[in-house]
């Protein structure tokens, strides 16, 4: 399951909303639905999200986090470190070939420190207790 496919369903089951009624709004399957939820499908596009939003009356902070989530939501990313370092290349190529090894605690305590490293609030996560 994505970031965003977690959230998703959570607003979905949060204002009793299922799977048909929103496939039926948006105009797309319950299938693409629900593979988008358990992270069988890339992200969904901007225009999608945006429905989704107004489907279920997201607005202000709420469509923005929904939409943060979408951002870093692929299930299969890429990491073109190509133009890079040494360093960069080594550290894309420990994360791509380890991240099966790392539990969803280490996953967000990694994804944690990046993010104060980046300088940047983390999306959708809170400090992991130690």
């Amino acid at each position: 399951m994505t970031p965003f496919g977690e959230h998703m369903r959570f607003l979905r089951l949060k204002y009793n909303k299922t799977l048909q009624q929103q496939a039926n709004r948006l105009l797309v399957s319950v299938a693409y639905l629900s593979a988008l939820e358990h992270g069988r499908k890339g992200r969904p596009s901007p225009a999608l999200i945006d429905q989704i939003c107004v489907w279920l009356g997201l607005i202000w902070d709420e469509a923005e986090q929904i939409k943060r989530l979408a951002l870093i939501s692929h299930p299969k990313p890429v990491i073109n470190a190509s133009h890079l370092g040494p360093k960069a290349i080594a550290l894309g190529n420990i994360l791509a070939n380890n991240i099966d090894r790392l539990s969803e605690t280490q996953c967000s305590e990694l994804r944690f420190r990046l993010d104060e490293m980046l300088s940047s609030t983390p999306v959708g996560y809170e400090r992991p207790k130690p």
